[in-house]
């Protein structure tokens, strides 16, 4: 690494509407080809839907919410013992599980189309995943799941 490497992090400025620095690192996954402008309408637009559903929450509350509910705490990753490999279950860093929760979000709010708007099956993902319902929120309950089934490897994580 460069000795002159800083941080992105650490730079990320929140974003306009909202101040919000989570909603910009969000807006930041969203992006296509540094199209910056477009990520940042689609998600306000998501939000102004969440508030019009939603309107006693907050749409910033209702976001995080969904962040948080759809953060996974264990993962399994595969680890190769002798001629044999096993799904070992490992505890998910911080980054790491606010990184999946953003893909999981977005992967299902890209899926479910069906002649939609994006906005709209997004708006739809992060007020179910808020409820603690909807794609994102069955990802992880598998991923968890998966976890559990596997608890008797868990002495391989070194």
């Amino acid at each position: 690494m460069p000795r002159k490497f800083q941080s992105t992090e650490r730079f990320l400025k929140p974003d306009p509407r909202y101040g919000n620095q989570l909603l910009s690192k969000f807006i930041n996954c969203l992006m296509y080809d540094g199209k910056k402008a477009v990520a940042r309408r689609e998600v306000y637009l998501a939000l102004d839907i969440i508030k019009e559903k939603l309107p006693e929450q907050d749409p910033i509350e209702v976001f995080v919410g969904a962040i948080e509910n759809v953060k996974p705490q264990v993962e399994v990753r595969s680890k190769r013992v002798g001629g044999a490999t096993y799904q070992v279950p490992v505890e998910v860093a911080r980054k790491r599980q606010q990184s999946l929760a953003f893909r999981w979000i977005l992967e299902v709010g890209r899926g479910s189309r069906r002649g939609r708007p994006f906005h709209a099956s997004l708006a739809e993902e992060l007020m179910a995943a808020f409820k603690r319902e909807g794609g994102a929120w069955t990802k992880r309950e598998n991923v968890h799941k998966m976890a559990e089934a596997n608890k008797a490897f868990s002495h391989y994580a070194w």
